[in-house]
């Protein structure tokens, strides 16, 4: 049989240690991981290989030759241009087609049983048998799940936490036949699971998972890569280790002089012909490769230095990695996580702070202190995105500095001259942060149209018309001390998980792009920004009966943005109504819950006294708002949801309405009721928003406030959704409480539980184990369904080491002796 070794990528997350080497060479314990891979190939008797090869390809070729040094038989399928996973394989079709053959990574470290493994996929007669393993934190990998048989079910690729219902993994060690090639058309980009696994299993083709015992690790991060240098040094992975163990862990190379009188406190590795002098000391975890000269005082400890760099007297390298040839002069310091490029110089007495990336070719002066990236200049880091953008303590995490390189990163992300719409609620942070945003932006050949101080509907709504995207500036709802950076598409949307990870990768690397003096962008003011939204609102939004019903409504402008916008609309509407809270306090930004719990209260009573016919509150960005009936009553966010349901299923009698699978299921008799259907979504926004595009869709909301009204936007819109209460109340001439009161009520429990990070898949995994034959949603998280119909959801925060479960039942003690069995099971998993 023959492999497949696949080492075309770029490695863009290891830069800059892949800026001037192919990730396939960077070295683990002195060695190639590719070289790693080679010999594990040769072991299991597989000494035909073909690798695929595209980035730095002459790199790799020059490197391995024809595979005589190592006893095997290597040639080379080159790529024009990257064909992705499955199209690279078909790019060696020809050397490939005689007989089944195994595929395997160039940059993947692992002990795995090949040949049981190739044993596995003969005996179950399989068109292609995927290798799986089991990993603690599965986000970065595609999810596998196998029937008792080993025959795989089901594939998600790069999941988020909510997707995640497994921590099984795909390797990407496959077995396969040459019928595949059958699947994959050549010349383009095609990849294995997300384009020909679906297509194989939909036609039923035998695909089998086998579940490999071993050490698997793909180093694909800085923090993977140095974890697999301490792996093999201590043992946890079966590979060769060139050298001598001159005591127990200390592996020294050919040709190394170490003096008797440096410190040496293994596991470590010196490489050959590396020079280590008196006084040096050199710590667990280290590797020194070949001739690297360590001098006298210096202290390494969990260091990765590469090939022929100088370590000077007294420097220390504390959880680094330092690239080939580079020079780090007398008593420099660099900290735990910094990488140093090829042929960097590091001056005397400088300090290169933890985290910092120098790319290849650099200088850092003596005495320098280094706590930016030395890229072209800037700075990164490691989570981006949370739950309502990128997120923080008002200049403790969220800095001026911070906004411009997001801002930086943004704009890299789009095409120079394209046009970004700007815009903040009305806090004086919010608006010193813009600022810096907008300067970005124009700096790196963007136009902006700023809107200043608008609700977060109109900013949406102007960004999509005609923007390439938008960022809106507001306070972290119910955290005064906090900001959020909302990033927007063409669409006015949050921007989906692909262009969030797109945008985090420009930020990590800090590759921005600066515009030429001439390529300054524009800044903009755009006039009547409040009339076109109400006049589209209006034209879009059937308001029909208004004006004749004689309605009275109280509505509370929550001191914030909304109130800009009411007046005009109010009075285009032809409403009776009252207008309470509508000027804007900058010292008042957002609400805690409890103040929004008073200011409802407090709206209850005017509504009564009032004789209003409802009355509502929005947030302070305009963006959600709650509802209180005609007798003055909270109408809670999950149960507003219902009669706004319930009032546009009556009316419209036909399509579909969006909401998330953690919405009770009473939801879908009141749909099913007035002749329409439910999709479930996950809980994110933004897959709420996709299905508000669609043309059929009616409604979509997220029982938190949050209402779509898809004849004028698919984003949360709080006015929007006001004023179509409005219309559907005045036709339908029934109360909010009448409403109310012919909706069963509903019993759904949350709970939150502490979950380590590590142990996120396998509490996902174990709850699939549990649910044995009950039907089980994966739409997001894992949802299990009882016979008689109750059903628990668990789903691990993205942002957060919580998982959340929600349960439903007939009544609240069932629905809470459900939680409480399913919390067992995640608690159990957990420990």
């Amino acid at each position: 049989m023959k492999a497949v070794v696949m080492a075309g990528g770029e490695g863009t997350r290891l830069r800059p240690m892949t800026s001037s080497m192919p990730k396939p060479l960077l070295p683990v314990a002195n060695r190639p991981i590719m070289e790693h891979v080679l010999r594990l190939l040769k072991r299991h008797g597989l000494n035909e290989t073909v690798v695929t090869v595209q980035f730095l390809a002459s790199l790799v070729k020059n490197y391995f030759g024809d595979g005589e040094e190592l006893g095997m038989e290597l040639s080379y399928a080159n790529e024009e241009k990257p064909l992705g996973t499955a199209g690279s394989v078909k790019n060696a079709e020809e050397a490939l087609k005689d007989d089944a053959f195994l595929v395997i990574s160039g940059d993947a470290l692992t002990d795995f049983d090949l040949t049981d493994l190739i044993n596995f996929h003969k005996e179950k007669g399989a068109l292609v048998t995927v290798c799986l393993t089991r990993v603690p934190n599965p986000l970065e990998f595609g999810i596998t799940i196998v029937d008792e048989e080993g025959r795989v079910e089901r594939f998600l690729e790069k999941p988020t936490w909510g997707q995640v219902f497994s921590d099984t993994v795909n390797t990407g060690i496959y077995v396969m036949e040459p019928e595949v090639f059958d699947y994959v058309e050549p010349d383009v980009p095609v990849d294995w699971s997300g384009d020909v696994f679906p297509q194989l299993m939909k036609e039923g083709k035998p695909i089998y998972g086998y579940v490999a015992e071993g050490y698997w690790e793909d180093v694909g991060t800085h923090e993977s890569y140095v974890k697999a240098q301490a792996d093999v040094l201590e043992g946890k992975v079966d590979v060769e280790i060139d050298g001598f163990e001159i005591s127990p862990g200390v592996w020294v190379a050919e040709g190394a002089e170490v003096h008797p009188d440096a410190v040496l406190r293994g596991p470590l590795y010196i490489g050959d012909y590396a020079k280590v002098e008196a006084g040096a000391e050199i710590r667990e975890h280290t590797v020194v490769g070949s001739n690297v000269v360590v001098k006298s005082g210096a202290f390494l400890h969990k260091a990765v230095v590469h090939d022929n760099v100088y370590v000077g007297q007294h420097s220390n390298l504390r959880g680094c990695v330092v690239g080939k040839n580079t020079d780090i002069m007398r008593a420099a310091r660099i900290e735990d996580g910094a990488v140093i490029g090829d042929e960097c110089l590091i001056g005397e007495e400088s300090i290169v702070q933890g985290n910092v990336r120098v790319y290849p070719f650099k200088t850092i002066e003596a005495g320098a202190f280094v706590n930016t990236s030395v890229i072209w200049e800037s700075r990164g880091q490691a989570h981006l995105f949370g739950a309502r953008g990128v997120s923080g303590i008002l200049n403790v995490e969220i800095t001026p500095e911070l906004a411009v390189r997001l801002a930086g990163a943004y704009a890299t992300t789009l095409k120079k001259g394209s046009t970004v719409t700007t815009a903040r609620d009305h806090s004086r942070g919010a608006r010193a942060l813009k600022r810096a945003v907008i300067s970005a932006l124009q700096a790196s050949a963007i136009d902006v149209r700023d809107l200043e101080n608008v609700p977060l509907p109109v900013a949406r709504q102007q960004t999509a018309r005609g923007s390439a995207g938008g960022i809106m500036i507001r306070t972290t709802p119910g955290v005064p001390d906090s900001v959020d950076i909302m990033f927007f598409d063409g669409q006015g949307a949050d921007l989906s998980q692909a262009s969030q990870r797109k945008l985090d990768r420009v930020f990590a690397r800090q590759e921005y792009r600066r515009a030429f003096p001439g390529e300054i962008g524009d800044l903009h003011f755009p006039a009547s920004v409040f009339d076109s939204y109400t006049g589209s609102l209006l034209r879009n939004v059937d308001t029909t009966g208004i004006s004749e019903s004689g309605l009275k409504v109280v509505v509370d402008a929550s001191n914030g943005s909304a109130g800009l916008v009411l007046p005009s609309l109010l009075g285009k509407l032809g409403v009776d109504s009252l207008t309470i809270n509508p000027g804007l306090d900058e010292s008042r930004p957002t609400e805690s819950a409890d103040a929004r719990r008073s200011g409802l209260v407090r709206l209850g009573e005017i509504v009564a006294s009032a004789r209003a016919a409802f009355g509502v509150r929005f947030d302070p960005v305009g963006e959600r708002l709650s509802l209180v009936d005609e007798k003055g009553r909270i109408v809670e966010d999950d149960r507003a949801l219902l009669v706004m349901l319930d009032l546009v299923a009556a009316e419209r009698r036909s399509g579909r309405v969006a909401l998330p699978v953690t919405t009770t299921r009473i939801a879908e008799q009141v749909a099913a009721y007035h002749g329409t259907q439910v999709e479930w979504t996950t809980t994110s926004p933004d897959d709420l928003t996709r299905v508000g595009r669609d043309d059929t869709t009616i409604f979509g909301g997220d029982g938190k406030g949050g209402f779509i009204v898809p004849e004028f936007s698919s984003v949360f819109d709080g006015t929007a959704a006001f004023v179509r209460l409005i219309g559907l109340v005045a036709r339908t001439q029934l109360t909010l409480s009448q409403i109310d009161a012919r909706i069963p009520r509903a019993h759904v429990i949350k709970r939150d539980l502490a979950t380590p990070w590590a142990v996120k898949g396998l509490v996902m995994r174990r709850v699939v184990e549990a649910a044995g034959d009950r039907f089980v949603d994966t739409t997001d998280g894992v949802r299990v369904v009882e016979t008689d119909g109750r059903w628990v959801m668990v789903l691990p925060d993205p942002a957060e080491a919580v998982t959340h479960l929600w349960a439903e039942g007939p009544d609240d003690a069932s629905a809470q002796a459900l939680l409480d069995e399913w919390s067992a099971v995640v608690d159990s998993a957990g420990r």
